[in-house]
């Protein structure tokens, strides 16, 4: 029979065990929860970015955009606004601009790729397609780096 030194450290190692399995289910628990809060927060971001699509701004911009019958068409209009610093350049800055913020949050974590595919896909191709000619007037793909890098993720992906 053990003596009770033996007693009490057995005692203590299952105590000692017990402990770290309920310190672990505490980590994988609190993990799991990470997890599904940052799912919540990228959903409530994309809601929220695909809402402005759909909003007054943008659905302005995309009917200006749709009267060019040609990317070359808006690239000329576009040079002209921006000659004329008309607002006519700022109203088409905004579908632009809103490519650039939605590439740097997918880049950053903030969108994931997989719902922009599904969301997007090739009409944001299309939409760069359109955009291209324009772009280069005004900079190159330095001037709208991560809408440039969304575009041929999304290209290799579809």
């Amino acid at each position: 029979m053990p003596n009770w030194a033996e007693q009490v450290t057995a005692i203590a190692t299952a105590v000692s065990a017990l402990g770290l399995l309920s310190a672990i289910g505490a980590v994988v628990f609190a993990g799991q929860q990470a997890r599904e809060a940052r799912i919540g927060r990228e959903a409530a971001t994309a809601v929220e970015f695909f809402r402005r699509w759909s909003e007054a701004p943008l659905v302005e911009t995309r009917r200006m955009v749709a009267q060019f019958e040609t990317p070359e068409a808006l690239r000329d209009a576009l040079t002209r606004f921006i000659a004329e610093n008309s607002v006519q350049a700022y109203v088409l800055y905004r579908e632009l601009d809103f490519f650039e913020q939605l590439g740097a949050l997918e880049k950053h974590g903030g969108c994931d790729f997989e719902l922009i595919k599904t969301l997007l896909g090739r009409r944001l191709i299309e939409r760069w397609e359109m955009w291209q000619p324009s772009i280069d007037a005004i900079g190159g793909t330095d001037a709208y780096p991560m809408f440039d890098r969304l575009v041929t993720k999304m290209r290799a992906a579809v």
